[in-house]
């Protein structure tokens, strides 16, 4: 929790702060994300406006993951912005008291309101560091990825692969390889058949 009191609610007082804080729990998607616990540095601008606090911020965290190609663990620094208004509770009551044609696209939009001059800031960092996340995250631009024959890690071997047959072909290699073989039996013989002749 981040507290505004010192702020006052004299629009267009400024405060900036400075913190470290635990990683809350789930803080990413499968792959990649901010282990539970790891340090969060935030860098924070608050200032007061007519409707509330508006907050504006750096997250910076590592992340841990794995190559969605080869599966190798991987590690990354994260640094995601965000900005969210914390409205006073009081203004709620009056925005229903404002044009009501707006209040249907403002109720599409999920408002977050200060607590006794305070303010949560975890679903504000979890959607900031979740849309940040890398969606395929690789261990290099240019991983190959694993054999799918074998699951041997190319990157490691790169002259790696298998003498395949396309099985919807093999039936007919396996014809193929009769044919040449009956050629040979029939291929005529030198010199022993010309001399019977004679």
């Amino acid at each position: 929790m981040f507290d505004t009191r010192e702020l006052g609610r004299r629009p267009g007082a400024l405060k900036r702060v400075s913190r470290s804080i635990e990683a809350p729990a789930d803080l990413g998607i499968e792959v990649i994300g901010v282990a539970e616990g790891a340090t969060v540095e935030l860098s924070l601008r608050l200032e007061s406006v007519m409707e509330g606090v508006l907050v504006t911020g750096t997250a910076r965290a590592p992340l841990t993951g794995e190559c969605v190609r080869c599966l190798e663990p991987l590690e990354r620094e994260l640094e995601a912005d965000f900005q969210e208004l914390f409205s006073y509770p009081d203004a709620d009551a009056r925005s229903r008291i404002a044009d009501t044609d707006d209040d249907a696209e403002d109720d599409e939009e999920e408002t977050l309101f200060l607590e006794d001059d305070f303010f949560d800031l975890e679903p504000v960092l979890r959607d900031a560091v979740v849309l940040s996340l890398p969606l395929q995250p690789v261990c290099q631009e240019d991983c190959p990825g694993l054999c799918s024959d074998c699951g041997a890690r190319l990157a490691d071997d790169p002259d790696h692969h298998h003498e395949s047959v396309d099985i919807r072909w093999a039936a007919l290699q396996g014809l193929a390889g009769s044919e040449m073989d009956g050629e040979k039996d029939n291929a005529p013989r030198s010199g022993g058949d010309d001399s019977q002749e004679k």
